[in-house]
């Protein structure tokens, strides 16, 4: 499953933006949203903004993935397909 997580444009140079991904700072590509500018929120996946979404869904998306984060395991949150599956609240081994 692939993941696109909120990211908050820090600066912009030419179709690459600096970006914060909480607390942490990647350089990202913007060919997919040329109309972003700083301060938008992106949605960042695999290395490039797919879409401009605004601060509240953005802050709402951030909290859901706080909370996912806080209810599974690392073992549970970092699954790999071949990995015997584990059910939620159980210990892996």
């Amino acid at each position: 499953m692939c993941l696109a997580i909120p990211a908050r444009i820090e600066s912009i140079n030419g179709q690459q933006a600096e970006v914060d991904v909480g607390g942490v700072r990647r350089t990202i590509g913007l060919w997919l949203t040329p109309e972003a500018q700083v301060g938008d929120y992106v949605y960042l996946h695999a290395g490039y903004a797919i879409s401009i979404l605004d601060q509240a869904e953005a802050e709402e998306s951030l909290r859901l993935l706080r909370e996912l984060a806080e209810t599974y395991s690392d073992e549970e949150m970092f699954y790999v397909t071949g990995d015997a599956p584990v059910s939620p609240g159980t210990p892996a081994d």
